[in-house]
Formats: structure tokens, C-alpha cells, sequence
């Protein structure tokens, strides 16, 4: 597996780059997001993806990890091949990629283009327990830690024996009036309106 280029940039395209490195030159395909992080030096390194099919390998390239793992998640996804992951980060950037799934939205998952309803709810249902896990950036790790901690004090509320529903209601109301409530935090006041 072929996980960096570090070399020469020799080419850059809105859809590729070519990166020589010691004498061989790398086709590799990138989305609108990483063309825009490129700097125009010559010397770059680009994040890879290799995909080995029965007729063709595709070297895929990102500016970060964080990219990459977005990418590797969409394409885990029934229906999302990788140019459909690819339109999807050069319309949308793994931020608004991460938090849409975190957060549920089908209409911006939508709006991508060749994204139609059905995809953008498996988007969602087949991503939404693993996005918290991927760090793209900052304010993307506060989203995934919020999730982290609404999950695990609603689990708490259960094993109380409280309904999953109205404890998730509750939750969300008040992360909506505070996102850096602590688990403990969240779940003595959800204790209270229960």
C-alpha cells in the first residue's frame, strides 16, 4: 500500500496532480479540497490511497489523513464508489462532511450532486457510530466529543432505567444550551428534568 508521495510536484490539476518521485512520475487524483491546500512549490507531500480493481489502480490523494479517512469511510458505504467519494469532498470539505453525518443532516449530504435521498440516510445510518472516531480537525474533534458524551450519558440514563427516548430529548436540549456540558454535568441535570 502506497501511503505518501513525497517528491516533485510536476502537474496540478483541479482533478489531479502528477508528483515525480527519483525518476517516477504518479498520476494521482485529487477532490477540489486538496487542489486548493496544494502550494504551488515544487517540492510536496500528498496522503495516498491506492484502489486495486480487476482492470485499473487508482491512486487517490489528500492533503491530510483527515481527508483520507473521510474517503475511506464513504467509500465503505454501499453505493459510494470513489469518484462519487471524491465529488463529495470537492463539494463539501471533510469538516461539513463530518459534522453533516454527526449531526444527521440528510439535506446537506444531499445537496452533493449524484446524492439522492436513499444514499444520503445510508450515509448517515452506515457512518454516523464511526465518524466520532476520525480526527479531521479541531472543531470537527469538539463535534465527535459532544457525540461521545451524549452517547455515553444516555446509556447512563438507561442503566438507571430510564426510556432511551426521553433521555435523548433531554440531552439534546441541553448540549443545545451548553456543548461542553461533562458527562456528569449532563447527566445530573437530565436526572432533574426527568
Amino acid at each position: 500500500m502506497i501511503t505518501f508521495l513525497r517528491g516533485r510536484l510536476i502537474e496540478k490539476n483541479p482533478t489531479h496532480i502528477i508528483v515525480e518521485c527519483n525518476g517516477v512520475g504518479y498520476h494521482v487524483d485529487i477532490s477540489l479540497h486538496t487542489y486548493g491546500l496544494i502550494p504551488n512549490e515544487e517540492s510536496v507531500q500528498i496522503h495516498t490511497y491506492l484502489q486495486i480493481k480487476e482492470d485499473s489502480h487508482t491512486l487517490y490523494g489528500f492533503f491530510d489523513t483527515g481527508e483520507r479517512e473521510i474517503f475511506k469511510l464513504l467509500i465503505s458505504v454501499n453505493g459510494i464508489g470513489a469518484s462519487t467519494a471524491r465529488t463529495m469532498l470537492s463539494s463539501l470539505n471533510p469538516d461539513e462532511i463530518g459534522t453533516a453525518i454527526a449531526q444527521e443532516d440528510v439535506k446537506k449530504i444531499q445537496s452533493v450532486k449524484g446524492i439522492g435521498l436513499k444514499t444520503a440516510q445510508r450515509v448517515i445510518i452506515d457512518l454516523k457510530d464511526k465518524i466520532s472516531k476520525v480526527e479531521i480537525s479541531e472543531n470537527f474533534v469538539g463535534i465527535g466529543a459532544a457525540l461521545q458524551q451524549k452517547d455515553e450519558a444516555i446509556a447512563a440514563l438507561e442503566v438507571l432505567g430510564y426510556n432511551k427516548k426521553s433521555s435523548e430529548k433531554i440531552i439534546d436540549s441541553l448540549l443545545k444550551t451548553d456543548a461542553e456540558m461533562s458527562v456528569e454535568q449532563l447527566i445530573k441535570q437530565a436526572l432533574n428534568r426527568l
